[in-house]
């Protein structure tokens, strides 16, 4: 069977590209940085934290008399952890 013709725009891209081979360069991070992977375990165990000690003392503390706040501010944490979880490679 014969093969098609290709046009002069592909012929003359695919002739640049095989004479001028290109790097392909990354702008972004390729690691995290040391701080992150800590950071974000921490976020995450003082929040795990938090809602415990919220739970076990019978909502009075870890900030007594601002009640069922308190689980906004343990998963908050949790939140913050998982925020970091997305930027760590």
């Amino acid at each position: 069977m014969p093969k098609s013709k290709l046009r002069k725009k592909v012929q003359a891209t695919r002739a640049y590209k095989s004479e001028h081979p290109s790097e392909e360069t990354f702008d972004g991070p390729v690691e995290s940085p040391n701080w992150l992977a800590p950071t974000m375990v921490t976020s995450f165990l003082i929040g795990l934290l938090w809602i415990v000690v919220f739970y076990v003392s019978q909502t009075l503390y870890p900030i007594p008399n601002i009640g069922s706040w308190n689980m906004l501010i343990g998963f908050g944490f949790i939140g913050i952890g998982f925020g970091l979880a997305t930027r760590w490679r």
